[in-house]
């Protein structure tokens, strides 16, 4: 399996004209796993970095020490970040600006006293607000075809003190009819001007001659004992670049397994194993960009690879229902993916079992590499997220 190289980074075709800035309210509840504040967060700067004003309002705000540093002290022009519990306090709430933009980050629910003191305004007059807030439910990112068809649709709020408001459900996705994926603008520019090389340099990881490098953001995949022995069987050195917490453990855990027929890859000295510090997020992109192969999971890293334009394999959030086959059938199919890689992505997954025969060489990186570009490719002819977003609420407002 040779590395792969560099590839040609295409320039998006599509944009959208300049709107005046706008003061948004984006809410975020975390529930597991930091994907939700993650995304969140990468709308906020974004949206600051347009020239926009952005509350962030957040129930555990603690992975953003690492995920952006100084976020919460204030030192990211144009985001605030605050306590979800504060927008509930009818002092903090007499004191607030009135926004022109809600976001419900992935269906989180405003606190009913946040709606409440924009629906009546507390001056002397009483006089009930004129002006609603457009009010938008973010969504999960799904290439399945419902997505385009409850992209931006209204829901009427029926009751309580916003009782003839309306709500628009805004999906990102894969396609013209959706709302796209988050793409700053200067995502691809940094992309071009990145040096591998010196940033590995910068991290500790030095890149020995010829060595591939993987990147593992996953939570406990099934097929992860199959891939470090095929990793440790391959040619030449090998080393996996792994992310703390569960992508950590489940590592550790592999490391153990040994028996007859899939010995255990600790054995074998082609590949080793480098456990990284938790990552801004900028520094998250540098590191898909400097592997050979990411291992992703989620929904906002899974993004962060398609832009990377390397071979990548996603572990889906697995569900009790088994509700995520379906979604992850989608997301190949938009990818058109091939049968190496739609393999690959079933034992990753635990759709399918290992066998003796599945073995992974650098044709099939080549091909899966093609693959992703041809899809970054198609996706930067639609309008990136933070761009949609803003010109449905000036449409709206």
């Amino acid at each position: 399996m040779e590395p792969a190289q560099p590839d040609i980074l295409p320039t998006p075709t599509h944009t959208l004209p300049l709107h005046p800035a706008l003061l948004w309210d984006v809410f975020c509840r975390v529930i597991d796993n930091f994907g939700d504040i993650g995304v969140c967060w990468r709308l906020c700067a974004d949206l600051a970095g347009r020239g926009h004003t952005v509350r962030l309002w957040v129930d555990d705000a603690s992975a953003l020490q690492w995920m952006a540093p100084g976020a919460i002290a204030g030192d990211w022009p144009g985001v605030t970040v605050h306590d979800w519990n504060d927008s509930a306090n009818a002092q903090v709430l007499a004191a607030l600006m009135p926004a022109d933009v809600w976001v419900e980050g992935f269906g989180c629910e405003i606190a009913p006293e946040f709606i409440a003191s924009r629906a009546y305004l507390t001056g002397a007059t009483g006089i009930k607000d004129l002006t609603p807030p457009v009010w938008i439910n973010l969504e999960y990112l799904s290439a399945e075809p419902y997505v385009e068809r409850a992209h931006g649709l209204p829901s009427p709020v029926m009751a309580g003190p916003a009782k003839g408001w309306t709500k628009h459900f805004y999906y990102p996705g894969f396609h013209h009819r959706t709302g796209g994926l988050l793409r700053e603008p200067d995502l691809l520019e940094r992309q071009r001007q990145f040096d591998s090389s010196a940033w590995l340099h910068q991290m500790g990881l030095a890149q020995q001659p010829g060595e591939r490098l993987i990147s593992l953001f996953c939570y406990e995949p099934p097929a992860l004992d199959r891939l470090l022995t095929q990793l440790a069987q391959m040619p030449g050195p090998t080393r996996l670049l792994v992310t703390p917490g569960r992508a950590s453990a489940a590592i550790q855990a592999s490391l153990k397994y040994e028996n007859d027929l899939q010995p255990a890859p600790k054995l074998h000295k082609a590949l080793s194993i480098s456990y990284l510090p938790a990552l801004s997020q900028r520094n998250f992109d540098h590191l898909l960009w400097a592997c050979d192969l990411n291992c992703v999971r989620g929904e906002d890293s899974l993004v962060r690879a398609l832009w990377a334009g390397k071979p990548l394999l996603w572990h889906i959030y697995p569900q009790s229902d088994a509700a995520h086959h379906e979604k992850l059938d989608a997301f190949l199919d938009m990818l058109d993916a091939s049968a190496s890689l739609r393999h690959w992505h079933a034992l990753w997954n635990g759709i399918e079992k290992s066998a003796p025969g599945d073995a992974l060489d650098g044709t099939d990186l080549k091909n899966w590499q093609q693959i992703t570009q041809n899809t970054r490719s198609r996706l930067l002819e639609l309008v990136d997220l933070t761009s949609g977003l803003v010109d449905f609420a000036m449409k709206k407002r």
